[in-house]
């Protein structure tokens, strides 16, 4: 993962580009902060409030709206698509408890409103190593019949 660059705006206050340095999408340095406090203290309420629910769950990212009032959290889910979706409806459903027990945690002037999604890039990145290695196994296969 590419870190984020640092750019100075009009004012000569930091932003970071995220990804592609010619990208067009800049955030703060403090939305950024936010972001990552955010998903690692999500993260460990998953982990110590609700152990037996959460225990498939990750939050593997957070992106929250400049005004700090909406809230994407990335969500990964370990087992298949029923269950995955089945785990972001008790997600959905607790979110009110969630979001309480982290305005206890953290202090911010408004508390962000979360969408809960479901994170895909692991199983993408599974699914293109299985196909790497299916390529891999093709050369040795092509090779031992050449010598």
């Amino acid at each position: 993962m590419e870190l984020p660059l640092q750019t100075r705006n009009r004012r000569g206050s930091a932003q970071s580009k995220i990804g592609n340095p010619k990208s067009k999408i800049t955030m703060s340095n403090r939305t950024l902060r936010v972001n990552e406090l955010i998903r690692r203290e999500l993260s460990d309420i998953l982990r110590k409030r609700y152990q037996t629910e959460a225990v498939s769950i990750t939050i593997s990212a957070v992106s929250t709206a400049p005004d700090l009032r909406d809230c994407r959290v990335h969500a990964a889910v370990v087992g298949d698509a029923a269950f995955a979706e089945k785990k972001l409806r008790w997600l959905r459903k607790n979110e009110k408890d969630i979001r309480f027990e982290l305005g206890r945690r953290i202090v911010l002037k408004y508390m962000p409103k979360f969408t809960f999604e479901l994170d895909t890039a692991t199983a993408r990145g599974n699914r293109i190593l299985g196909l790497l290695d299916d390529i891999a196994a093709k050369e040795e296969k092509a090779e031992k019949l050449k010598g």
